[in-house]
C-alpha cells in the first residue's frame, strides 16, 4: 500500500492535526509490532495514515 494522498487531497479538516495523529499512530504501531505492518510490507507511516484517515482509528486534541 502505498500512502493514501488521494484522501489528503479531499481532507478538509485540519491538517496539521491529522498529521499529527497519523506520526503519533506509526509510533504506537511500531513499538506494539502490529502484525498488521507484515501485511503492508513494513510501511507503518502509510499504513497509520490510511488507519487515520479511513476513521479505522479515532484521534481528538487535548486542550491544555
Amino acid at each position: 500500500m502505498i500512502f493514501p494522498l488521494e484522501q489528503l487531497v479531499e481532507f478538509t479538516g485540519n491538517v496539521y492535526e491529522i498529521t499529527c495523529a497519523a506520526i503519533r499512530r506509526a509510533y504506537q504501531l511500531s513499538m506494539v509490532h502490529d502484525p498488521e505492518i507484515e501485511e503492508n510490507d513494513g510501511k507503518v507511516v502509510s499504513l497509520a495514515a490510511k488507519q487515520v484517515f479511513t476513521k479505522t482509528v479515532e484521534y481528538q486534541i487535548e486542550k491544555d
